[in-house]
């Protein structure tokens, strides 16, 4: 009989790394392998797994819902998603007060960039050096690294690439048909890069005083990942598009396309729409998710252990020889290091402890937001063992 890895790597396109481990457990910020074995998960799903593997509350509500309805199509009203729909206007900015419901970040990006097509009759979107907004054509399009988008060109035309936090030259790019601007307010896949100071705010203003709209991709450091509730909150930045998906649903797939009544007012019937958006079990989930992250105040939690982390790191990391820089808001954290992060990815997983990259160098941590100071404290033991080797 062919094990579990031989029968993936036989069906499964070679398409993306595969580490030699085969999970199937999880619960809270932990998961085991088929072997028993256990981990520290700062994966968490491609930061996925905001409230932890196998949250009791998730799963009953999942139960509950799949018993009552699992599917039911936009034509139709349905409770769950009313009540979905109702929570992510209270909990985010006026006036992102109606929301495109889908399945994934790449589908929330699609649609916030045929939303501000559409809403300005303008055709050119900026976008940012080492920015990543997904891998389906129009996210691609976004999406700077030259090594997911030139197999695939021509891509969507009318984007353009500046260098992130750099105002002068968003200022310079602009033109007469440039409908959007679309960042990130930490860039993830680009290395855990907070937006400078001021930016934000800066790309709002140039957006207001030329008819622009600023889109922000908050699909991997909103609800809590960053420490505040959205990463744009932190400078007080309202975007035209918000777009959210990762950890909507406690890893349901759900993807959320936020704006104005004015702005989605620009779509007319049958121009934007999605076969599984908004099922009322996804909806249930995110539901549940949205409750848990408020009552066990995972936003507050996400900003303290962060610090917590953010500092150990500090101290008894940054100094090591091997270590070019640390950086994170949140629960959102990098090292970058002075060589390849293969090998140590490795020693870390024989150690008990997962972890995500970027690039070639730098080992990135998105761990669920329900994570303890003493698993923390754990991860640094792993992280100086196999830094120090």
């Amino acid at each position: 009989m062919m094990s579990i890895i031989e029968l993936e790597n036989k069906y499964i396109p070679s398409i993306f790394p595969k580490r030699p481990v085969v999970i199937v457990k999880g619960k809270g910020a932990l998961v085991w392998d088929v072997n028993g074995k256990e981990y520290i998960d700062c994966v968490g799903g491609n930061g996925v797994c905001l409230i932890g593997h196998s949250h009791p509350k998730l799963l009953n509500t999942i139960k509950k819902q799949a018993e009552q309805l699992i599917t039911c199509p936009y034509i139709f009203y349905n409770d769950q998603r009313a009540k979905l729909l109702e929570k992510l206007a209270l909990a985010t900015p006026k006036p992102l007060e109606k929301t495109f419901l889908s399945n994934s970040g790449a589908e929330a990006i699609e649609c916030a960039i045929k939303l501000a097509r559409k809403y300005t009759g303008k055709k050119e979107i900026i976008a940012m050096k080492r920015g990543f907004h997904g891998r389906t054509l129009g996210a691609l399009s976004a999406t700077w690294n030259p090594k997911y988008r030139k197999p695939f060109e021509p891509l969507v035309p009318g984007f353009t690439h500046v260098p992130f936090g750099d105002l002068d030259a968003v200022k310079n790019a602009i033109t007469n048909e440039t409908a959007a601007i679309i960042t990130e307010a930490v860039q993830g896949e680009g290395g855990v890069i907070p937006a400078p100071d001021g930016f934000l705010s800066g790309l709002r203003e140039l957006c207001d005083n030329n008819n622009v709209l600023l889109i922000i991709d908050e699909v991997q450091t909103g609800l809590g990942r960053t420490g505040e509730f959205l990463a744009s909150n932190r400078w007080n930045v309202v975007p035209d598009i918000l777009c959210l998906a990762k950890g909507i649903a406690g890893g349901i797939p759900l993807g959320a396309t936020m704006s104005s009544t004015e702005i989605f007012g620009g779509l007319k019937s049958g121009e934007h729409y999605s076969t599984f958006g908004g099922n009322p079990l996804a909806c249930a989930a995110a539901n549940a998710t949205l409750d848990i992250i408020k009552d066990e105040k995972l936003v507050e939690n996400s900003k303290k252990l962060g610090e917590y982390f953010f500092k150990k790191l500090q101290e008894d990391v940054k100094s090591l020889r091997l270590v070019r820089e640390i950086r994170g808001m949140g629960l959102m954290l990098a090292v970058d290091l002075r060589l390849k992060h293969k090998e140590f990815i490795l020693k870390a997983l024989e150690k008990g402890l997962l972890l995500l990259t970027s690039g070639s160098t730098i080992i990135r941590m998105l761990p669920p937001l329900n994570i303890t100071q003493q698993q923390i404290d754990n991860i640094m033991t792993i992280l100086q063992e196999i830094l120090t080797q």
